[in-house]
């Protein structure tokens, strides 16, 4: 597993809290909060764009 550098968790109302992280070469995960050690992995700019659709409320879809 990389050295991955956590964010502090995001928490939408009454669902899950997801947290974002970077390794050392740039790579981007996200994981539910508690459960970092199985992140999925993906472009910076896919994560990125997900995560900006969650808090948007466009993929509450997601969240359940």
């Amino acid at each position: 597993m990389p050295d991955i550098q956590w964010e502090a968790p995001y928490c939408g109302e009454g669902n899950a809290c997801y947290r974002i992280g970077v390794d050392g070469d740039g790579n981007s995960y996200i994981a539910v909060a508690g459960q970092e050690d199985r992140p999925l992995t993906d472009s910076r700019a896919a994560l990125q764009a997900l995560i900006r659709d969650i808090k948007a409320g466009r993929a509450d879809h997601l969240l359940d």
